[in-house]
């Protein structure tokens, strides 16, 4: 009976040991995949970092151009001129 026993205990060890060896090479896999898709996801990132510093550049040239016309003293913004026959339109009209 202890040679039944031992059998059993010798087999069920064999037993573990394919299981931990089976969910070690599933846990290896899994790692690998995941290393992939962080490299994935890293390179995407950068791509999109670029679409948005493009983006964030225009609207850097688009504030520097408001500030611009800001400063700008109002005597070198040019008046628009008057049209020959305007003065006359705005006696009639008053």
């Amino acid at each position: 009976m202890s040679s039944s026993c031992s059998f059993r205990i010798t087999r069920t060890a064999e037993d573990l040991a394919q299981t931990i060896n089976a969910l070690s090479q599933r846990l290896v896999k899994l790692e690998q995949r995941q290393e992939a898709l962080e490299l994935q996801l890293g390179q995407q990132g950068s791509e999109d970092h670029a679409e948005e510093l493009q983006v964030l550049d225009g609207v850097d040239q688009i504030l520097r151009e408001c500030h611009q016309l800001l400063e700008t003293p109002k005597q070198e913004i040019e008046e628009p001129e008057t049209w020959p026959g305007e003065e006359h339109n705005e006696s009639m009209a008053a």
